[in-house]
């Protein structure tokens, strides 16, 4: 009979494959959720990063409750291992070990794979290694499988509705930049209002406003914060951004908040543009410009410790994302039309907010990925028993669960960004912004009705829509990447899943180990 406390090298084991797991889906997932918003240029990786840290760990602490517990415990059938907890442990332990396992090699080729696929296969294939078919609540299956198909599609649809109506409304007239600073403000208001209304409806764990016969306090407030967002952007944001734009002047971005009383500023400085890296370095083998002896004297001396640790942490954040010189690539990219420049720089300031919440939609889904099943080792670990279903997630390990996933986003995560920045299409801060918007709704919907729906799947139907509505048609779509993808998303299921069950089976039979 299992005592509190014992089995703890399963759950040290445990803790080393959910960082990894949780790594991956920072290397993946996330890349993928911000891959629109860095490809179409509106946000830098770093700015990514940043976003990331505060906006994925409150999606997961606001919204994050319904789908961490059908990754706990809504896939196996628990009440098997109520003889022996520790199976479970050893369950979820595998499935840890197939879902990062196969995401890490997808992530190394460039592939969007979704991390739900992973560790919902991963605990498939543990499950049924430890009990047959009977070890898995196949109910719970077919509601996610179903989910899978449905959610690239709405996310689609909603994704062309939206860039659909900004090219109806602003994009395709002559006068789009003063059409485009009428629109900023009601997008500004429509996105908040519509997640404020998820946070507050779905609710925080403690939330009193979650069940359905408050909706309408729910509507209100949401609409009451969208209001005065929409007045706020009207009277503040829009003359900021005329004046920033349009009139080039320079301002900072302190005056956004006191625009009003801000006299007219000189215009912007033109600059040349100054080149760096590989640009600068092919000048020099080319003749075109002068290097300073010293300082190339300098840059071979061999770097210290603290030199060489700090370019491996920041690797990640120096790497080209916008690789647009392939032949392939640049077809896509023709067949795609190009909207006014000054009108694309406004919607630059509103894909930032959507990429907040795209990630904060990221958050409440997809964390739970990998917090789920340490939740439930630990909980055993802990308890000695199987009743995980009810048990809150420690904050430490939400805390854990974030660190990984920022670290994975900040040293690997441009792999996947290439994929789906601008080589499956051509990315403007408009259609990013469609795109986003559209995934957000569609995740924040499905978390709403605890459906465990991919991301990837969601982004990657957007990013879809937006190719075919870019002028070129099925032109405008580079298939033989989203073939890739979608081979992707098949094997990903089987895969995790013959790995975590291959590895309970060779563990649960070596002798002295469980």
């Amino acid at each position: 009979m299992m005592q509190v406390h014992d089995f703890t090298f399963l759950f040290g084991i445990g803790l080393f494959f959910a960082f990894m797991d949780a790594y991956g889906i920072g290397a993946n997932d996330v890349a993928n959720s911000f891959a629109t918003s860095v490809g179409s240029g509106s946000i830098t990786l770093a700015q990514a990063l940043i976003i990331a840290c505060f906006c994925e760990f409150g999606g997961a602490f606001l919204l994050g409750a319904n789908t961490t517990e059908t990754i706990k415990g809504g896939i196996v059938e628990t009440s098997l291992y109520k003889a022996q907890p520790e199976i479970l442990m050893l369950t979820m332990v595998c499935a840890l070990i197939g879902s990062s396992t196969w995401v890490l090699f997808a992530t190394s080729r460039g592939w969007p794979v979704s991390t739900t696929h992973a560790i919902v296969g991963a605990i498939c294939g543990a499950g049924i290694s430890a009990f047959g078919a009977d070890g898995i609540q196949w109910s719970g299956i077919t509601k996610i499988v179903l989910s899978w198909v449905i959610s690239p599609v709405c996310a689609g649809i909603v994704c062309a509705l939206i860039f659909g109506a900004t090219q109806l409304l602003v994009l395709k007239h002559e006068n789009s930049f003063q059409r485009g600073l009428i629109a900023i403000p009601a997008y500004f208001g429509i996105a908040l209002t519509v997640n404020v209304f998820y946070i507050i409806f779905k609710g925080a764990p403690d939330s009193s406003l979650k069940s359905d016969s408050n909706i309408g306090i729910a509507v209100g407030i949401a609409l009451g914060v969208g209001a005065f967002v929409f007045l706020w952007c009207f009277f503040f944001l829009r003359p900021f951004l005329r004046r920033k734009i349009q009139d080039s002047e320079n301002l900072r971005w302190f005056h956004l908040f006191i625009i009003p009383f801000v006299k007219p500023q000189g215009k912007i400085p033109e600059v040349v543009e100054e080149k760096s890296g590989k640009a600068a370095d092919a000048d020099l083998e080319a003749g075109e410009g002068k290097a300073d002896a010293s300082l190339v004297a300098l840059e071979t001396k061999e770097k210290s410790f603290a030199q060489k640790f700090k370019g491996a942490i920041t690797h990640g954040l120096t790497q080209e994302v916008n690789i647009t010189h392939d032949e392939n690539t640049n077809a896509v990219h023709d067949h795609a039309t190009k909207y006014d420049r000054d009108t694309e720089r406004l919607f630059s300031a509103v894909q930032v907010i959507t990429a907040c919440f795209t990630s904060f939609a990221h958050g409440s889904n997809d964390v739970a990925n990998a917090i789920g099943p340490l939740a439930t080792i630990y909980y055993i670990w802990d308890h000695a028993n199987i009743d995980v279903k009810k048990a809150p997630v420690p904050v430490w390990i939400l805390a854990f669960g974030g660190v990984a996933i920022d670290l994975g986003l900040m040293t690997y995560g441009y792999h996947v960004m290439r994929t789906l920045g601008n080589k499956m299409t051509y990315m403007s801060p408009t259609r990013g912004f469609s795109a986003e918007m559209g995934t957000s709704i569609t995740i924040l919907t499905c978390s709403k009705l605890g459906l465990p729906v991919s991301s990837t799947h969601c982004i990657t139907g957007a990013t879809s829509a937006i190719g075919l509505m870019s002028g070129g048609g099925f032109k405008s779509l580079n298939w033989r990447l989203l073939l890739g993808v979608f081979a992707g998303w098949i094997a990903t299921l089987p895969a995790a899943g013959v790995v975590a069950g291959l590895v309970f089976a060779f563990v649960s039979r070596s002798p002295m180990l469980v």
